[in-house]
């Protein structure tokens, strides 16, 4: 039976037989290998001392050591860390040659390197929630890890399956750091043209304070202590918080609490096309509120006099500002700023007129870039989950048919290239 998996400029076709099940043996991983775990030493910061060998923790190399504890091919899996659950990067992954490896990650030895990979595959692809625990520290400790099942094929039946999927895997890859690159492309662009119409100021542009071009210029008000009181909540006012304005773009058009009458009579209502800035948390994070809302004590709110502003400009310039804000806030115990620091700072403001052209330029890139964010984040989340298809297929003895081929459509190379 041929699987074939698409995905825009990728195309996979695998040729599968039936899983003949008694080829295929359930170990334990404690099985299939010999664990080193207690040749394991973690060195201080303090006390490393420099050199070119590298040091690895639950995620990968941390640092570069003058000394080996290891120098063999192995396979490190990651003991401890939230990213057991999250997975936001493989778990387990193999090391060659010289190392030294702390206490933060399992060290496997397994007989054959074809053995070593396929179980790498393998343990990046199931869920190992069942076998970790700890909520605030996740952890998998070596009897769990050991108990881990494996379904196991025999040697050659591993070797192919292995070198199937690097093939694939390689192209997906190269598919995957390209469109990440295309990513980063998009929002460099963006950035480059919005810090350069406030580097290269065109004549008439003059320095103003927030406070000179506003009708309203304050921090947003949340009285009632405790903050969390459940009696402010579950009305009909928008409540906006630092979080809400961080995962915007630009313009605020949905929020995550709302205010009830006890709540908005301890706080106040801000008008839409309010620029709202956070000053704690996230700081110097900026969006435009597109309703009514409440703001927190944590936020400012800007409401400009438009006949020396245009809000969204002003938006988009501390946009441009943020990064120069942020060190503002920084030496404390924890990041803020606050409207002192906007006291004195001056930005530059050209005529309304052009500060609305410019809103109309920016608005126009912003939009295209968000558009192509789009693009390449939905071909992100497929790629990946082409992956996942591939290694369901593997783990389900879909490859273990001797004529199983794998065919790389041309154009899988203009993806990666």
């Amino acid at each position: 039976m041929n699987h074939i998996i698409r995905e825009e400029n990728i195309q996979l076709v695998v040729d599968s037989g039936e899983l003949v099940a008694n080829s295929w043996q359930i170990k334990s991983l404690g099985d299939i290998c010999e664990n080193l775990d207690s040749y394991r030493v973690p060195i201080t910061k303090s006390k490393r001392k420099s050199g070119s060998i590298p040091y690895y923790g639950a995620s990968g190399i941390v640092d570069y050591v003058d000394d080996y504890l290891f120098n063999e091919d192995l396979l490190l899996v990651s003991e401890d860390g939230a990213n057991l659950l999250a997975r936001t990067y493989p778990i387990a992954f193999s090391i060659s040659g010289k190392s030294w490896v702390n206490n933060h990650a399992h060290v496997l030895k397994f007989a054959n390197i074809s053995t070593q990979t396929f179980v790498e595959y393998y343990l990046n692809y199931i869920s190992l929630e069942s076998y970790i625990s700890g909520a605030a520290q996740p952890k998998l400790n070596q009897r769990k890890l050991n108990s881990i099942p494996v379904p196991l094929p025999p040697l050659p039946e591993q070797k192919r399956i292995v070198a199937i999927l690097d093939e694939a895997f390689e192209g997906i890859d190269r598919a995957i750091a390209n469109t990440e690159k295309n990513l980063a492309n998009a929002r460099e662009i963006f950035e480059s043209y919005l810090n350069a119409v406030f580097t290269q100021k065109g004549d008439g542009w003059v320095e103003k304070t927030l406070h000179e071009v506003s009708i309203e210029f304050g921090r947003g008000k949340s009285k009632h202590r405790p903050r969390n009181d459940k009696k402010l909540y579950g009305g009909q006012y928008p409540f906006i918080q630092t979080g809400d304005v961080r995962h915007s773009k630009h313009i605020i058009t949905k929020y995550s609490q709302t205010y009830n009458e006890l709540g908005l009579a301890q706080s106040k209502l801000w008008s839409k096309g309010t620029v709202c800035i956070t000053i704690a948390a996230n700081i110097a994070e900026t969006a435009v509120l597109d309703f009514d809302a409440c703001i927190p004590d944590s936020i400012i709110g800007f409401v400009a006099d438009n006949t020396k502003a245009n809000n969204m400009f002003v938006e988009y310039m501390l946009q441009a500002f943020k990064i120069e804000l942020q060190k503002k806030g920084k030496g404390s115990a924890q990041d803020n700023i606050n409207m002192g620091t906007f006291e004195n700072q001056l930005f530059p403001f050209p005529d309304v007129e052009i500060q609305a052209f410019l809103v109309s330029k920016l608005d126009a890139l912003s939009e295209e870039t968000q558009r192509l964010e789009a693009i390449y984040q939905r071909k992100l989340e497929a790629l990946q989950e082409l992956k996942q298809s591939i290694l369901h297929k593997a783990f389900t003895g879909e490859l273990t048919n001797p004529s199983t081929k794998l065919r790389v459509n041309p154009t899988i190379k203009e993806a990666a290239a």
